[in-house]
C-alpha cells in the first residue's frame, strides 16, 4: 500500500498522543507505523512521531475502534428491559474494543417519531461512555406517520428498522410504503427478516402437542423460511429502488439469497453475529435454564450453517458482524421454561465480538494472515461505519475521529462472566479460550480503557448524526 507523503511526516512535532511501534491494521493493509492524535482526531500516521504522551504498542495491533451497528441497551421488550443500560453496555463495549454503537428507537402509538428520538437520546445522554447512533423503528402504528420520516432523517437517523416478525411486523404492503418513504429521504432500511405467519403457526402446533422446551425454538423458525422472507423483502426493495441491509443472518439459505442479489448488482448487504458463528442449536437441549439462555431470533442453527457463515464472512457474501446484544438475566430467561415462545430473546455479545471474530477469521481461518487481519478490521469497523453512515468512524486516517484500539494478539484469556463487564451474569461463550484481546481503547482521543483498566465516564459519548 503506497501512502502519500503527508501521511508520513517525520520529526518531533509534539502531538497530544502518539501510539508508537505498533502494527497498524486497516481494511486495506497491514504495516508498521506510529499514529499521532491531536485533540479528538487522528493527526498523522508515520514513523518517528512524538507526542506529549506516548504509548508503546510494540508487538501489538493498532486498529480503528470497533463499530457495532446493532445493539439493544436499556430496551423495553415485553415484560422486561434488556439488562445492560447505556452506561454499563457502552462500558463493556469499550473494554472489548468497540468505540461506536447504534441502538434503536421505538415510538408509542400516540408519539411522534421526533419525540421518541428525543426521549431515547435523553436516556442515553447522561450514560453513554462511547459514541452512539440510533435506528428509527417503523412499526404498524408508524405507517400513518411516514410523513415524519424526513424530519427524523434530518435529525440524524440515517437508518430505519423494519420488522417482518413480532408485534412490530409489517405486512408486505406496509413494507412497500415504508421502503418508499425511506428511499425518498436517502436513508437505509435495516430488516429483521423471518416469516411470522409460518412461525406462529408452528409455535401453536408445538405447544398444542406439549412440545414446550427450548429444543423446539429453532424447529418453529425454519431456516428456509428465514431465507424466503429475506428474498421477499429484497425483491420489494429492488422494485422500490432502495438499498437494503439484512440483520442477523443465521443460516446458509439466507446467505444464498443475499449472494444471489449481489450477483445481480443489487445494493444489498448482510450481517451475522457472534452467536451464529460460535454456537449451534444443540445448546437448546441443555437442561433447565441453560437451554433457555441462548434463545434468540433468528435461532441458532446446525453446525453446517455455522460453518457456512464463516465462509460467507471471509468471502464477502456477508459484509459485517454486529452483536444484536440484548441480554436478560437467568431469572428472566427462566420465566419461559414451560413455554419456549415466552422466553425473552437475546444474548450478550457486546464485549466479546472483536476477539471472537479475530479468533475465527485470523487464528482459525487459514490462508493469508495479512488478508485475514484486514478482513477482521473491515467487518468489525470499516464496513459497519461506511454502510451505516458513520462519517469519521471506522478508519485510521488523518482527519478521522481518534477512535483507536490496541489489540494484544498474545493476551490469552478465557471468556467468563467474571472476565467480562456485562451485567447479565452469564455469557454464551463461557469457557471459550481466546488468543488475543483489546487492552487499550481510545475514544475521540481520550484513553477510556488503559491496559484493561477503566478510565471512562458516563455521559462522555456523543450522538452521531448520520
Amino acid at each position: 500500500m503506497i501512502m502519500s507523503e503527508h501521511l508520513f511526516p517525520t520529526g518531533s512535532t509534539p502531538y497530544d498522543l502518539v501510539i508508537k511501534n505498533g502494527t497498524l491494521v486497516t481494511a486495506e493493509a497491514v504495516f508498521p507505523a506510529d499514529v499521532a492524535v491531536s485533540g479528538e482526531t487522528i493527526a498523522a500516521m508515520g514513523r518517528d512521531l512524538h507526542g506529549r504522551r506516548e504509548i508503546d504498542a510494540a508487538g501489538k495491533y493498532v486498529i480503528p475502534g470497533g463499530v457495532d451497528v446493532h445493539v439493544h441497551l436499556q430496551m423495553p421488550i415485553g415484560r422486561f428491559v434488556s439488562t445492560d443500560d447505556f452506561y454499563h453496555g457502552t462500558r463493556a463495549a469499550a473494554f472489548g474494543g468497540t468505540t461506536t454503537i447504534i441502538d434503536f428507537v421505538e415510538t408509542a402509538p400516540d408519539q411522534s417519531m421526533l419525540d421518541a428520538l428525543a426521549a431515547r437520546q435523553a436516556l442515553a445522554a447522561g450514560k453513554a461512555a462511547i459514541d452512539y447512533g440510533l435506528h428509527m423503528t417503523i412499526g404498524p402504528s408508524d405507517i400513518a406517520k411516514l410523513d415524519q420520516v424526513a424530519g427524523v432523517r434530518a435529525a440524524g437517523c440515517g437508518s430505519f428498522k423494519l420488522y417482518m416478525a413480532y408485534g412490530l411486523r409489517l405486512t408486505d404492503g406496509e413494507l412497500l410504503r415504508a421502503l418508499e418513504a425511506i428511499r425518498d429521504v436517502g436513508a437505509l432500511p435495516v430488516v429483521h427478516a423471518e416469516n411470522w405467519d409460518v412461525i406462529t403457526t408452528l409455535i401453536d402446533r408445538h405447544l398444542a402437542a406439549g412440545r414446550t422446551t427450548p429444543h423446539w425454538h429453532p424447529r418453529s423458525r425454519p431456516a428456509p423460511l428465514e431465507a424466503e422472507a429475506t428474498g421477499r423483502v429484497i425483491d420489494i426493495a429492488a422494485w422500490v429502488g432502495t438499498p437494503i441491509h439484512i440483520f442477523h443472518v443465521s443460516c446458509a439459505a439466507t446467505v444464498e439469497r443475499i449472494a444471489a442479489a449481489k450477483a445481480q448488482g443489487l445494493p444489498v448487504t448482510g450481517e451475522t453475529c457472534p452467536q451464529y458463528l460460535y454456537l449451534t442449536q444443540d445448546v437448546y437441549d441443555r437442561p433447565g435454564v441453560e437451554g433457555a439462555l441462548p434463545v434468540c431470533a433468528p435461532p441458532l442453527r446446525p453446525a453446517a450453517d455455522r460453518d457456512a457463515l464463516w465462509g460467507a464472512l471471509a468471502s464477502g457474501s456477508l459484509d459485517l458482524v454486529s452483536t444484536d446484544h440484548c441480554p436478560f438475566t437467568r431469572a428472566e430467561k427462566a420465566t419461559g421454561l414451560d413455554d419456549f415462545s415466552q422466553i425473552p430473546g437475546g444474548v450478550p455479545s457486546i464485549e466479546s465480538r472483536l476477539a471472537l471474530v479475530y479468533d475465527g477469521l485470523v487464528n482459525r481461518g487459514g490462508g493469508n494472515r495479512t488478508a485475514a487481519l484486514s478482513r477482521w478490521v473491515d467487518v468489525c469497523a470499516t464496513t459497519p461505519a461506511q454502510r451505516l453512515g458513520l462519517g469519521g468512524k471506522g478508519r485510521l486516517l488523518p482527519g478521522y475521529d481518534a477512535d483507536i484500539v490496541i489489540f494484544d494478539p498474545v493476551a490469552d484469556y478465557v471468556v467468563s462472566p467474571e472476565s467480562l463487564h456485562e451485567k447479565a451474569g452469564w455469557t454464551p461463550y463461557d469457557g471459550i479460550e481466546l488468543p488475543g484481546r483489546a487492552v487499550t481503547t481510545i475514544s475521540r482521543g481520550e484513553i477510556i480503557v488503559d491496559q484493561e483498566k477503566w478510565q471512562g465516564t458516563p455521559g462522555r459519548g456523543r450522538f452521531v448524526m448520520r
